[in-house]
């Protein structure tokens, strides 16, 4: 099916080219289709979907631009240097890359909805077999499906059996006690059943988020990430936050002004409503959202949700009474943190980083948790596309962590591109 979304982004570029100076001569580019494939196999484009648990067009990002670079350089080649301009090999490249990763998502979704998921068991126990249970069923676009209970690792020939009975298509082995010879022997059983392995660690703690692997001859090395983020990061970050906020408040200006009618319709009160929320280093703001609830809304707040009785420093109602009609539907699609693009073009926020959180909260932290204010709060962030409102507070934090101690342009172009298919699926938001 990729292969076939890529055979098309080649036809695509024929018939773009055939509409230029070249005219009916581009068609025979159309030939040329079948190069696309073997280009994108050249480009490593084709063999990760069959080995990794999740694949996300996004994440193939990088290598699309450069497979539709050397794509463009192949179409030229092959035509007259005078007849096509910089615009026009520009131009070319966009149709390339933007058709691919159009296909390929849509393809990557079909396939989903048309290929039964991957039998999948479970192997080992504790807490985490059940953290890896509840990442499978957070993320719905891992094609998997788990069968029956985490099995014990120590029954080679039960397992085997298991296997073969079930008919099980990959293994996840997530066990907090396993050594060298129990791997050897899961992995020699998988080998003979032809069955895929996948290992959680079980030193999470030992390894985090913000270790790389180096080998230096055949001794693996563990490198930390203890530095802080380089100054051409953090320069590049808010070059991105401010040229993508002024776009899109322009962008946005006819939304905002239906949204801002709907809503003095709805209810009565102030279209913008603003709180003090804490920012980078727990210093307070004041951030700006349409409003989605009643007049004085705030006040009825400690009625509902008794902040000396929270079991942490957390809090989501899925139904508050407080909303309003249109406060729903701008929850639901998000549209009611629009005006903080204004946040962060004053430099409060940024496009990307952790969700800003209610000062009363912040002050409940306890010192692991205010690792999540060690960066300007997002507009969106690691927890929108993670599962949003459904994750715990042990969750979010851990989704956040990783996020702030990889944080790099390329993840925030990432989550800027999930957020999109986590706003139209509105999953967890409310």
């Amino acid at each position: 099916m990729l292969a076939v979304a890529d055979t098309t982004s080649g036809l695509l570029v024929a018939f773009y080219v055939a509409q230029g100076p070249l005219g009916a001569r581009g068609y025979w580019l159309a030939l040329l289709a079948p190069a696309w494939v073997v280009l994108a196999k050249l480009h490593g484009l084709y063999d990760r979907d069959q080995r990794a648990l999740r694949v996300l067009t996004v994440d193939e990002l990088p290598r699309i631009f450069f497979w539709g670079l050397t794509g463009t350089t192949m179409v030229v080649s092959l035509v007259e240097p005078t007849d096509v301009d910089l615009t026009s090999l520009v131009a070319v490249w966009i149709v390339t890359c933007g058709s691919a990763v159009l296909l390929r998502t849509a393809a990557r979704s079909a396939w989903r909805r048309l290929t039964p998921p991957e039998r999948t068991l479970i192997v080992g126990g504790g807490l985490l077999a059940a953290a890896a249970t509840r990442k499978l069923l957070l993320f719905s676009d891992v094609h998997l499906r788990l069968i029956g209970q985490p099995a014990p690792l120590e029954d080679a020939a039960g397992l085997r059996r298991t296997l073969r009975e079930r008919r099980i298509e990959r293994v996840i082995l997530a066990s907090e006690s396993i050594d060298e010879a129990s791997i050897a022997n899961l992995l020699s059983i998988c080998r003979q059943e032809k069955v895929k392995l996948s290992v959680v660690p079980p030193v999470r703690a030992m390894f985090g988020t913000a270790v790389q692997l180096d080998n230096v001859g055949d001794l693996p090395f563990l490198q930390y990430n203890t530095w802080d983020v380089s100054r051409s990061t953090l320069l590049l970050k808010r070059a991105l936050d401010v040229s993508v906020a002024c776009v899109a408040l322009v962008a946005f200006l006819p939304v905002a002004a239906l949204i801002a009618l709907a809503i003095r319709l709805d209810t009565p009160g102030p279209v913008i409503f603003s709180q003090r929320r804490a920012g980078r280093d727990g210093l307070p703001f004041c951030i700006f959202k349409f409003r989605t609830m009643i007049e004085n809304a705030e006040a009825a707040l400690a009625e509902l949700v008794p902040f000396d009785e929270l079991d942490e420093p957390v809090f989501k109602l899925r139904d508050d009474p407080r909303v309003t009609r249109v406060g729903r539907f701008l929850r639901r699609t998000s549209l009611d943190e629009l005006p903080q693009l204004l946040n962060i073009l004053r430099g409060d926020m940024s496009l990307v980083g952790p969700r800003p959180e209610q000062i009363d909260l912040v002050q409940r932290y306890s010192p692991e948790e205010r690792l999540r204010l060690a960066v300007k709060p997002g507009l969106t962030g690691p927890m929108q596309v993670s599962g949003r409102g459904e994750l715990s507070l042990d969750e979010r934090l851990a989704v956040e962590r990783e996020y702030i101690e990889n944080l790099a342009l390329g993840r925030d172009l990432r989550i800027l591109a999930l957020t999109m298919s986590a706003v139209i699926g509105a999953r967890g938001a409310f």
